[in-house]
């Protein structure tokens, strides 16, 4: 099942998903020019739209396109979400910047199903290789036009992570930055539990601020862990209580196999974590 629509329908009209939408030379798709977020929909609310949004309007900012029309997207989100018939599912926000780039933007929403290796993931956890991301901690500070910490549609250096992910033996990614600190996963960021206090490294080292980090750690607060965000070594991984990536549609998902090693069962923090950030949204 996909729902479809775009913020030029003014009145919340869809579009068929099966009919032709983008122009071949749209920017987004031949340079990779645009931005995008993934929201996750449970119980027909759109989980953390509001930093979602936000950061969707940063990157925008960071990429110099027309600042995202806020109210546009609250709406168009909520025309698929009333329309969406199933159970949860994934919700792209996609805002590239057209075919002339001094014109109107391309932005639309897109409802889709959630891949069942996603649910398998949280339930079972996955195996992660560490690769290095090539990035020093102060690279996103000295050279902004990189992008580092925009959510654009430039992804093939994250597939490629994914593709030799796969040929090691794993399922996923963790990015390291040339000083052997932990940056993040190609769509996640990376939390570790130790002695009833989480970690996860600071955006301002040049990775995403996550949406789902940051609600994992208000749930966690509530349950009486302490949370702290500052520089972890991929040293540290291997010696935590618990490794665990979060993104919006896997939710919270714990890292069972660190490039081809074992980790200590983890599986109760992870039940403990889980049911913490799903208090956020009862």
């Amino acid at each position: 099942m996909r729902v479809l629509a775009f913020l030029d329908d003014t009145a919340g009209t869809l579009r068929d998903p099966d009919e032709p939408h983008i122009r071949v030379e749209d920017l987004g798709l031949m340079r990779g020019d645009g931005i995008f977020e993934t929201v996750l929909v449970a119980d027909g609310e759109a989980r953390e739209l509001r930093p979602h949004l936000d950061r969707l309007a940063r990157s925008a900012s960071m990429l110099e396109l027309p600042e995202p029309d806020d109210e546009a997207w609250q709406r168009v989100t909520r025309t698929v979400i009333d329309n969406w018939t199933g159970g949860e599912f994934a919700l792209k926000l996609v805002h590239t910047r057209g075919t002339d780039p001094d014109g109107e933007p391309t932005a639309f929403a897109l409802g889709i199903e959630i891949d069942p290796k996603v649910f398998a993931a949280r339930r079972d956890g996955v195996a992660v290789v560490t690769l290095d991301r090539g990035i020093d901690p102060g690279l996103a500070e000295r050279a902004p036009w990189l992008l580092l910490g925009a959510k654009s549609l430039s992804y093939a250096v994250n597939m490629a992570a994914g593709r030799e992910a796969a040929r090691r033996g794993a399922a996923d990614v963790i990015f390291t930055a040339t000083d052997g600190s932990v940056l993040e996963g190609p769509t996640s960021n990376v939390i570790i539990a130790r002695d009833r206090t989480l970690y996860t490294p600071p955006p301002a080292i040049g990775i995403l601020p996550g949406t789902t980090q940051a609600a994992v750690f208000r749930g966690a607060e509530r349950a009486g862990w302490s949370t702290k965000i500052e520089p972890v070594r991929a040293a540290d991984l291997a010696s935590a209580d618990g490794v665990f990536l979060s993104s919006s549609v896997r939710k919270l998902t714990r890292v069972h196999t660190l490039d081809g090693e074992t980790l200590p069962d983890s599986s109760a923090i992870h039940a403990e974590l889980a049911a913490a950030y799903e208090s956020v949204y009862a």
